[in-house]
């Protein structure tokens, strides 16, 4: 059974001293065929060019891209291929879900990333969402994200001026040519969020300026939504002027309103599919999402867009630990 099964390389982006890579001993343990399976650990400082140079040297038909500290599900990659048996699918992924066992700050994280108020459609990239469907880079997420090798040289890879969004814009472009996305709730790793408040916000504000650098670069009518946290700053700041200096100034409290009783109808509808007291705590860090990532996006409106130096590639290390001795 062995060849009908496509070979596949895991790519697994790492700092430069990094010692535990947590995505190496577990891509170990992934149900495949031990001489169908390569593991690739790119080391470097610029993810998008270490990724880069990892599909160029990867030898597999299919790429599976794992963040250092993913955990995938040992069935994820025999999951996988059984999607590609479809020639118009290009890239294939799922969920990066919260450990049952991480921190109780960690848990309230995740669940504001699961959010559909604080994420939208993107919310499926932090919970098992609906069924397996035909989607779009909303819903992917680099952390657990197979494609195909030959799909991603032909368009030359990520575009190393982005960091993050460098999936987002290939897959738009994947898209664009006809290329299929499929998006499966049930091929899941395993990921902690972030460990404090402080990097939490922090990541917030630097996907708010992933996503205003993508628009520049790559822009596309699915953009869009991605503007309304943005222009809900941007109502906040002009509100006091509003009150104070127009006859209707009133009115312009309205739209506030309407927001505070979606933040709680999204609290109530949270505090029914979990604990009511992670509900609760996540509401201010929803209302923070929105403000993080709309000050993040405003930046990357106006942040200098300079691509990696030319000698960055020589820079990435690539390391070959050997998969386990296995059969499948």
């Amino acid at each position: 059974m062995n060849e009908t099964l496509p070979s596949v390389t895991v790519v697994i982006a790492a700092r430069p001293r990094q010692a535990d890579v947590k995505a190496v001993a577990a891509s170990r343990a992934l149900d495949y065929p031990a001489d169908r399976l390569a593991i690739l650990v790119a080391r470097g400082t610029q993810p998008s060019v270490q990724r880069n140079a990892a599909v160029k040297a990867a030898l597999g038909e299919l790429v599976y891209f794992l963040d250092d500290d993913s955990a995938p599900a040992p069935g994820n990659l025999r999951r996988a291929v059984a999607h590609f048996r479809d020639p118009r699918v290009q890239m294939v992924g799922g969920p990066n879900l919260c450990p049952p066992e991480a921190p109780p700050l960690e848990q309230v994280f995740a669940r504001v990333l699961a959010s559909g108020l604080a994420f939208g459609p993107s919310r499926a990239r932090y919970a098992a969402v609906g069924r397996t469907r035909a989607t779009s880079e909303k819903e992917l997420i680099l952390c657990n994200l197979l494609a195909r090798r030959s799909a991603l040289l032909e368009l030359g890879g990520f575009d190393e001026t982005l960091y993050p969004n460098e999936e987002n814009a290939l897959m738009d472009r994947l898209q664009r040519r006809g290329g299929k996305l499929l998006y499966d709730p049930q091929l899941v790793v395993w990921r902690r969020p972030r460990a404090s408040l402080r990097a939490f916000a922090r990541m917030l504000m630097t996907y708010g300026r992933g996503r205003a650098e993508q628009f520049r670069r790559h822009p596309t009518p699915g953009s869009a939504l991605n503007f309304v946290p943005p222009l809900f700053c941007l109502y906040l700041l002009a509100l006091l002027p509003l009150w104070w200096l127009t006859p209707l100034g009133k009115l312009s409290l309205w739209p506030l309103a309407g927001y505070a009783l979606a933040v709680l109808a999204q609290g109530l509808v949270s505090a029914v599919r979990g604990p009511v007291w992670q509900s609760v705590a996540a509401l201010p860090l929803v209302v923070l999402t929105h403000l993080l990532y709309g000050a993040g996006f405003w930046r990357g409106l106006f942040t200098r867009l300079t691509p990696p130096a030319p000698s960055a590639p020589s820079q990435v290390v690539l390391e070959t630990p050997p998969p386990r001795n296995a059969g499948g």
